[in-house]
């Protein structure tokens, strides 16, 4: 890598910028891809433009769908709840523990305390036709136990709290700062298990 090859180093920017990947971390992964170009780079870059070109992030629930084909929010569910998220990762924790059956609404991110959720390209407007359009009973909130997650959940209970519907938010088993991704199973259960209603002051 010393020769600095300007399309090497600019892979290694771009792996950097990964979660949980450094500089060090990045140049070992580039090594792997380029001593296995035929087995590894190859169909990486086909997956990579594939993806690309067909998949697209729905406007409606803030999930991935493939595009021109229906969401999977657009199905026929008769599930009565929404789990409302920060993002994809946490939908898939929550997904891959068996702890919640219901909708899941993506925001796409978070609010800080100084920001208009507009600027943020959050999904709330489509939460609040949502929660209308499909009569449900219940919302949860399960966004991180940050400043800008408990910022982001006023901000949706706020929006919401004049339809008549449980709003409910994580409870016990969510450390101070956790973020949903990050938490194992058992405390994902007792975070949902014991959830609370939310009062308003």
């Amino acid at each position: 890598m010393d020769n600095h090859i300007p399309a090497i180093d600019e892979l290694i920017k771009l792996f950097a910028k990964l979660p949980g990947l450094g500089p060090k971390s990045a140049k070992r992964i580039i090594l792997k891809l380029i001593n296995n170009k035929e087995s590894m780079v190859k169909p990486l870059a086909q997956s990579l433009a594939k993806v690309y070109k067909s998949i697209v992030r729905c406007l409606n629930c803030g999930n991935l769908k493939i595009i021109e084909q229906v969401c999977v929010c657009e199905g026929k569910n008769t599930f009565d709840k929404i789990c409302v998220v920060e993002n994809l990762a946490d939908m898939w924790a929550i997904e891959s523990s068996n702890i919640y059956t219901g909708h899941f609404h993506i925001l796409g991110g978070t609010l800080s305390s100084n920001e208009n959720y507009e600027q943020k390209n959050l999904l709330i407007d489509s939460l609040v036709r949502r929660v209308k359009k499909n009569s449900l009973k219940e919302v949860i909130i399960a966004t991180s136990a940050t400043i800008e997650g408990q910022t982001t959940a006023h901000y949706i209970e706020d929006a919401i709290k004049n339809d008549k519907i449980t709003i409910t938010k994580l409870a016990q088993g969510l450390p101070v700062g956790g973020e949903i991704e990050q938490l194992d199973d058992g405390t994902l259960y007792s975070a949902f298990k014991n959830r609370v209603p939310v009062t308003s002051e």
